[in-house]
């Protein structure tokens, strides 16, 4: 299992939703455009695949981008994400949003994040998670941070993060065995 302090233990067993930022998070910041200015984005499968087994435990998934992209949506459809937020640089609007809709408190909630637009989001959740390659000021506001850059599997780490403090872990596991 991955190493928490007992104050941070007792928090994550009680997260009942995971927020992921995009641009850094689920891709490796890199924006690719063709000559048309087509944007492309790359995932990681294994990001994929933990949110997917994260979701069948019962902790819902977002997402908050600053940017706008359809591979986003896209991406998200496939993975059964239903809350996806595009194009809100100002994430607590968005942030208070999926608070209300879910009925959450943000004691409950996970944000995974890379860069200074987090931290308004960040600084409000009962979890705070920052890229092993992120900016130096969210590391500094983040609870726990991933091995991973990210894109690279970051989002996989957190999840199974989750999982094993919720103790949902094993479980999922069998399924594959």
């Amino acid at each position: 299992m991955f190493e928490l302090n007992s104050q941070q233990l007792e928090i994550v067993k009680q997260l009942k939703l995971l927020i992921l930022d995009v641009d850094g998070v689920l891709t490796d910041g890199r924006l690719f455009f063709d000559d048309n200015g087509k944007e492309y984005k790359c995932f990681h499968a294994r990001d994929g695949h933990g949110i997917k087994l994260l979701r069948q435990t019962g902790v819902e998934v977002a997402v908050i981008s600053g940017r706008k992209s359809n591979s986003v949506t896209l991406r998200m459809q496939g993975l059964g994400v239903e809350h996806v937020y595009q194009g809100h640089e100002n994430k607590r609007v968005a942030f208070a949003e999926i608070l209300q809709r879910l009925a959450l408190k943000p004691e409950h909630v996970a944000y995974i994040g890379d860069d200074i637009l987090d931290l308004p989001v960040m600084r409000q959740v009962g979890f705070a998670v920052a890229v092993q390659d992120a900016n130096f000021a969210v590391k500094e506001h983040a609870h726990w941070q991933t091995q991973t850059a990210g894109g690279l599997g970051a989002v996989r780490e957190i999840c199974d993060l989750i999982m094993q403090a919720q103790g949902t872990f094993e479980g999922v596991l069998q399924t594959y065995l």
